[in-house]
């Protein structure tokens, strides 16, 4: 996701929740499901207003609506939030690292002081070192779309393609359908 994207969706995120109205929704939805008349209700506004409120927060993904009943999807804002600021982060620091000696001998070899690598070991001993220097951004149990994948891992190395494929074929991701989610074992 480009600097633009991340940037236009935190402003659309601010603004459908710098609102009063919709803010007091998504946290009635944050507790129980309702409809949209119990919404208009609870709120005290027409229920012309409520929809339109709502209408964003569902345009956001931050609402979803099984037969008329509207919920909080706490997934969405958790993944929203995560997206937004990821990308407002460089790759993270050498001296953060807390793999073995070899390790951390290869990430300050390869790396530059503000993390993104220098270029890519060919050496595939090596290469795992820096696959397990990057696996730290994805967090277990997080679905990432390939692009979001890709842009997670520009913080390290133009070579996204690369990484991403190591990551894959070494057991740190799992693919499937275009969606990447952190394996959860020991590397």
């Amino acid at each position: 996701m480009s600097e633009t994207t991340i940037n236009e969706e935190i402003l659309a995120f601010f603004k459908a929740l710098v609102n009063a109205e919709r803010l007091r929704m998504a946290g009635l939805l944050g507790v129980e499901a309702l409809s949209l008349a119990q919404l208009a209700h609870r709120l005290h506004i027409p229920l012309a207003s409520a929809s339109n409120h709502l209408g964003m927060l569902v345009m956001l993904g931050l609402v979803q609506n099984q037969d008329g009943v509207y919920s909080l999807d706490r997934k969405a804002l958790e993944a929203l939030a995560r997206r937004t600021l990821a990308g407002s982060r460089g790759a993270p620091k050498v001296d953060e690292f807390e793999g073995g000696d070899f390790d951390r001998k290869v990430i300050h070899d390869f790396s530059l002081p503000n993390g993104q690598l220098k270029a890519l070991p060919l050496q595939e001993k090596k290469f795992l070192s820096v696959l397990r220097y990057v696996a730290r951004v994805f967090e277990p149990g997080i679905d990432y779309p390939e692009k979001q994948v890709n842009e997670l891992l520009k913080r390290f190395h133009a070579d996204t393609a690369s990484l991403r494929r190591g990551l894959v074929d070494q057991h740190f991701l799992a693919r499937s359908a275009g969606v990447y989610r952190r394996v959860e074992t020991p590397h």
